[in-house]
Order: C-alpha cells, then sequence, then structure tokens
C-alpha cells in the first residue's frame, strides 16, 4: 500500500477557507430567501382556500341547478 503524499499547509488552509466561505455565505443566503420563501406559502394558502370556496360555490350551484331541472 502506498503512503499518503504530504499535503501543502497553505492547500490545506485554501480548502478549509474555501469550505468555511461556503457555508457562511450558504447561512447567509438562506437568511435572505427565507422570508420570501414564507410569504409566497402564505399567499399560497389564501389563494387555494379562495380557490376551494369558489369550487365549493360553483358545485353547489351545480347541484341546485340540476335539481330544479329535475323537478
Amino acid at each position: 500500500m502506498i503512503p499518503p503524499v504530504q499535503v501543502s499547509p497553505l492547500i490545506k488552509f485554501t480548502r478549509y477557507s474555501a469550505l468555511l466561505v461556503g457555508m457562511i455565505y450558504g447561512k447567509k443566503r438562506y437568511d435572505y430567501l427565507k422570508p420570501i420563501a414564507e410569504e409566497e406559502r402564505r399567499i399560497e394558502a389564501e389563494e387555494k382556500k379562495k380557490r376551494e370556496e369558489l369550487e365549493r360555490i360553483a358545485k353547489e350551484l351545480a347541484e341546485a341547478s340540476e335539481e330544479s331541472i329535475l323537478k
């Protein structure tokens, strides 16, 4: 088996620095996007409630018109 190669301390430092910078960037980006996504989910939930209410009313009207036609 081949023994492990010695890695330069500069390369090690650079790799871990890039990892740390990426983690910090990801956290900041997540904190920036989280409120936007929450607002979009809230708006979508309100629209879904309105859409379901309209569908329920349309269904009731269709049933009422069918009953009046049959009578």
